[in-house]
């Protein structure tokens, strides 16, 4: 889902080129995705965190050698509108700030994952036992947040960016920022790989990096 908004921008961007096929995008969480490219649905592309197409490429689903790096995305923090905004400027002001909330979000994506080993390491995940509501697949942490039922929310900036009833608290300090890299494969389904080739191409050129920068994320 974090790439939803920049994929969407950049299929409008594609579309208007001369004799540019049709480009349909399904944009579900990152597991689901997964779970359908490796059940052999028939899709020309995936779009995921790098490590799940490498998966995906070993495991004989994505065409080897197809993978395309295409945007760094960055983990940021929202409160709910209104709320107080914590002191999130270094990992220890962080560290503070998830001991202090209620209750906090994190995803079941690569971020979220991610966040739960910085909780073991900063020796706390045990005190928070009880206080993390982890949002469903597809489900926006933000959306939580914005319906107050939880405190603290952490997900991909691109995510969190045109949430309504928020405060976006800024993006983790850089000691402890965890960036996602996200890549698109032709996937062995593929019946058109070389116009797949062609659309992942123009996703990775410099025609790109503006869409991606609007959604909160860095070009690859």
């Amino acid at each position: 889902m974090a790439t939803r908004l920049v994929l969407a921008d950049l299929v409008a961007a594609y579309l208007r080129q001369p004799g540019a096929p049709a480009v349909d995008i399904a944009s579900v969480g990152g597991v689901d995705a997964a779970r359908r490219v490796a059940a052999d649905e028939a899709f020309d592309l995936v779009v995921l965190a790098s490590d799940a197409i490498d998966r995906l490429e070993a495991a004989g689903k994505a065409l080897t050698g197809s993978k395309v790096d295409l945007v760094h995305s960055g983990v940021a923090v929202a409160v709910r509108a209104g709320a107080p905004v914590p002191d999130i400027s270094t990992g220890s002001a962080v560290r503070d700030a998830v001991l202090s909330a209620r209750t906090l979000s994190y995803s079941t994506g690569p971020s979220g994952v991610a966040l739960a080993n910085l909780f073991e390491r900063w020796g706390v995940a045990g005190a928070l036992q009880g206080r993390i509501v982890q949002a469903p697949p597809g489900v926006p942490v933000g959306a939580l947040v914005a319906r107050g039922e939880v405190e603290l929310g952490f997900q991909q900036l691109s995510e969190l960016l045109h949430v309504e009833g928020i405060t976006l608290v800024g993006p983790l300090p850089g000691d402890i920022q965890i960036t996602t890299t996200f890549s698109a494969a032709i996937c062995a389904t593929s019946q058109q790989p070389e116009a797949t080739r062609s659309f992942i191409a123009f996703m990775a050129s410099g025609q790109a990096d503006d869409a991606k920068k609007r959604q909160g994320m860095d070009p690859a």
